[in-house]
């Protein structure tokens, strides 16, 4: 083990919390982490974790390593990069974090061509609707629609999806075409338990006038993939992020309602922790995010 292997094993035990995950974001053995560790603690003749079998305690020596080591490598991997210029592929392993859907409807399709572009580098895409601790877990990047409020990460906007409000033609031609937002009251509405907002729809007439909605339903789903095919079935209004139906709006399996008013929107966000120095291969993931998706 040199030094650089041992900072970054401590760096890694540190942020995820246990040797397990570590290794995982290393790409090490959980045994060759202990080791690392090991190692580090006796040429340093401390230790700087108190290991019990449910919990790892960083100590005081511990956080003093880790407080200096971060920086350090930071610097070492700009070095890296300056030294190498330009010319050199990024490399290494990027983790990523994304949302079920946005994984699967956007991200998937896409992710080969970052490969080609990149060929020394290795994704692991993880999909997940929770809200994830990016140091605890690992995660490089992740993919974020709506906001973040850590302090400790950076949340760079990468588009704008709003929400349309739609039906499927069957449902229409059954229970009448709303005309004003007052109408949606009359109408069976699927939840997506996702949104905050729940069971009172905000809508935003042409003149800014801004109207809440307090809507009856029967069904909520906490996926939005769930909800426009419960929409597209005939089970009623939805509200549904604009991405996810566009396909639908064009084959006529589902229709926009009340076109001149708009609802809500949210931001796509590329979310990073806040260091001093962003590595090459998350610079350049980040950048293919805004080539791919700021217009689209």
């Amino acid at each position: 083990m040199d030094s650089i292997d041992g900072f970054k094993t401590v760096v890694a035990v540190v942020e995820t919390g246990s040797f397990t995950s570590a290794s995982e974001r290393l790409g090490l053995s959980k045994a060759l982490v202990s080791k690392y560790v090991a190692q580090v603690e006796n040429q340093l003749g401390v230790r700087l974790f108190n290991r019990s079998t449910r919990h790892l305690v960083l100590t005081d020596a511990g956080k003093t390593y880790y407080e200096r080591a971060l920086p350090f490598l930071e610097e070492y991997e700009e070095l890296l990069d300056q030294v190498s210029g330009a010319q050199s592929s990024p490399t290494g392993r990027l983790r990523i974090s994304v949302p079920v859907t946005f994984g699967e409807m956007k991200l998937s399709p896409v992710i080969s061509d970052f490969l080609n572009r990149y060929p020394d580098i290795q994704v692991d895409i993880q999909l997940t609707d929770r809200r994830i601790d990016l140091l605890e877990e690992g995660v490089d990047v992740a993919i974020r629609i709506g906001g973040v409020d850590d302090s400790n990460l950076i949340a760079r906007q990468i588009n704008t999806y709003p929400l349309i409000l739609c039906a499927s033609p069957a449902y229409l031609e059954q229970q009448g075409w709303p005309q004003s937002p007052k109408d949606i009251s009359a109408h069976h509405c699927i939840i997506d338990s996702n949104f905050r907002i729940g069971k009172q729809w905000p809508l935003v007439a042409a003149n800014g006038k801004v109207e809440t909605v307090n809507v009856s339903s029967r069904v909520a789903a906490n996926n939005p993939r769930a909800v426009r095919e419960i929409a597209i079935a005939g089970g009623g209004l939805a509200l549904i992020p604009a991405f996810i139906i566009e396909d639908a709006l064009q084959d006529g399996l589902l229709q926009r309602v009340l076109p001149d008013h708009t609802t809500l929107e949210f931001g796509l966000f590329a979310i990073y922790p806040h260091r001093r120095y962003l590595s090459k291969k998350i610079r350049c993931f980040i950048d293919f995010l805004f080539e791919t998706f700021a217009n689209s």
